[in-house]
């Protein structure tokens, strides 16, 4: 590999970079400066993130009452082929401690296949048990899982609207936990913390923990105590029915049909509500593919409600420091685009020097110890005191830190281009994070039945790989010409980035995932029901 490197080195492809070097020195100088500085700027952000959930931590939400008469709440259960979690869903939302009389279970389903009859049964089952529980079925699937929500919406007897998706276990207590904060007449939405089933299944899943720790524990709370707005995050959470009309109800323009109701009712005037110590399990996608299929998913609908609502919001009368936090946190997945061009900016920073300091000087140091602290220590900072409000170890959680950023920008690729998709209003369905009703006690899921991925998704994988080998030159160039420009102190960051395109690009392009095979329903599936025959 190093007399690779080296003939690249010398020959006619580095004379031409060489030999173009001044005039490319500049622009490619101010590209690179410019996207430091907005990974930076967004670096910063995590920290005052950080410092806002510290000067509010204490600032626990509570009730102005307690509702003496409970008001009727429905449960929404939205699902597309959840064969393997229907029934565990239906069921827990057949537990919530709550008066039978005054709580309605909505199974909004809208699979093609034989979950359908898995749900329908379930559903019926429950009813023979006492449980108000209604099964709706809709063959267009049109608005994907908010027109679920709003066909639901329509027929609803609450006047609090509780969401769960299919994955999600709500715990027994949950709807005692939330509905008396609703007894202040401006509340539109009560949000509790995500916990999860499968934490501890692989790298992978504690990875994802730890990233959706850090968003409920440090981000949502920081926003929702401090008065500035937060977003439903599409399930655990109840809302008024009132604040979903009164905001326009439920659209399906964007990806993140639960972001853009959110900041419409919050535009409206709707306050919310965000419970950090009330939990509700969930399962973490357990393997590569069906990460990437979400993290693409929320990714683009973000854009896509910043470019529906960014301007609406940036001239409210909202308040500044409502309206600044809300451009950070919409336009906050552009970071991933930034990371992916500062990775091709790599390779030419080796011919060209990119910095506006001598590398080596006591400037040199000081720009590159303020790059690392806002861009990469700011990261580490966020999630470690995340895990340490959490009750978990501070030591391990630092350890972990160099597999988070490395997955982080393994999905780089990934993320950036479902960012440049919402920026250029490419449409794309609802794509359904696949269910595998994993749980660290339970890991029987990895023994089901081999799925290949489908040759359309092979694209992204190579690309990733690619930008392992791209990274990889880069590597074997930093050892190489140390002596010339010191540039082997970016070898460990090197090392992360490659790091973390291998191992998503690999684990992608494995050609296989295990997917538990589909539960056998008792008797043959009935046929779905009529368009006109929706409910049963």
């Amino acid at each position: 590999m190093t007399s690779l490197i080296q003939a690249l080195a010398e020959s006619s492809v580095a004379e031409l970079v060489a030999a173009w070097a001044p005039a490319l020195r500049w622009p490619l100088t101010s590209a690179y400066l410019l996207i430091l500085l907005l990974v930076c700027i967004y670096g910063l952000h995590r920290y005052w993130l950080v410092w806002l959930y510290y000067r509010t931590r204490g600032r626990f939400p509570r009730a102005r009452r307690r509702l003496a008469d409970l008001p009727v709440v429905t449960v929404q259960l939205p699902m597309y082929n959840e064969d393997l979690v229907a029934e565990r869903i239906i069921e827990a939302a057949c537990n919530i401690d709550y008066p039978p009389d005054k709580l309605e279970i909505q199974v909004l389903d809208d699979s093609t296949d034989q979950s359908a009859h898995i749900a329908r049964q379930c559903a019926r089952r429950m009813r023979d048990r006492g449980h108000d529980v209604s099964y709706i079925h809709r063959i267009d699937r049109v608005g994907f899982k908010a027109g679920a929500l709003d066909a639901g919406l329509k027929v609803a007897k609450g006047d609090l609207i509780a969401i769960f998706d299919a994955d999600f276990v709500p715990r027994p207590s949950i709807l005692k936990r939330t509905v008396h904060h609703f007894a202040d007449p401006v509340i539109g939405m009560v949000q509790v913390c995500w916990d999860h089933l499968n934490r501890c299944t692989s790298m992978l899943t504690r990875a994802q923990a730890i990233f959706l720790d850090g968003h409920f524990v440090i981000e949502q709370t920081a926003r929702n105590r401090s008065g500035r707005w937060m977003n439903f995050n599409g399930t655990a959470g109840v809302w008024r029915k009132q604040a979903i009309e009164a905001a326009g109800g439920w659209q399906h323009d964007t990806l993140t049909e639960d972001m853009d109701l959110s900041y419409r009712a919050q535009l409206a005037g709707w306050k919310f509500i965000f419970l950090q110590r009330t939990r509700c399990p969930a399962e973490l996608p357990p393997e590569i593919n069906s990460f990437k299929t979400q993290q693409h998913r929320w990714t683009k609908g973000t854009v896509q409600s910043a470019r529906k609502l960014l301007w609406p919001i940036l001239t409210s009368d909202a308040p500044r420091r409502v309206k600044i936090e809300a451009f950070f946190h919409l336009t906050s997945p552009m970071v991933y685009l930034y990371v992916v061009l500062m990775t091709l900016l790599f390779f030419p920073a080796f011919f060209i020097n990119m910095t506006v300091v001598e590398r080596g000087s006591m400037a040199g140091v000081l720009f590159g110890v303020s790059l690392f602290t806002l861009a990469c220590a700011s990261a580490g900072t966020f999630y470690t005191v995340s895990q340490r409000e959490r009750k978990r170890s501070t030591a391990a959680a630092i350890l972990q830190i160099p597999v988070l950023m490395s997955i982080g920008i393994g999905i780089s690729l990934n993320n950036a281009r479902a960012a440049i998709e919402g920026l250029i209003g490419h449409d794309s369905p609802f794509v359904r994070t696949p269910k595998f009703n994993a749980t660290d006690a339970d890991r029987s899921w990895r023994r089901g039945r081999r799925s290949v991925l489908p040759p359309m998704k092979f694209t992204m994988p190579l690309l990733e790989i690619f930008m392992g080998v791209y990274l990889v030159i880069c590597i074997a160039l930093a050892v190489t010409t140390a002596h010339e420009n010191r540039s082997v102190v970016s070898v460990p960051f090197l090392i992360l980035f490659a790091a973390g395109y291998w191992y998503v690009g690999l684990s992608s392009l494995s050609g296989i995932w295990r997917r538990p095979a589909p539960r056998a329903p008792a008797v043959e599936p009935a046929p779905i029901p009529a368009p006109e025959s929706i409910k049963s």
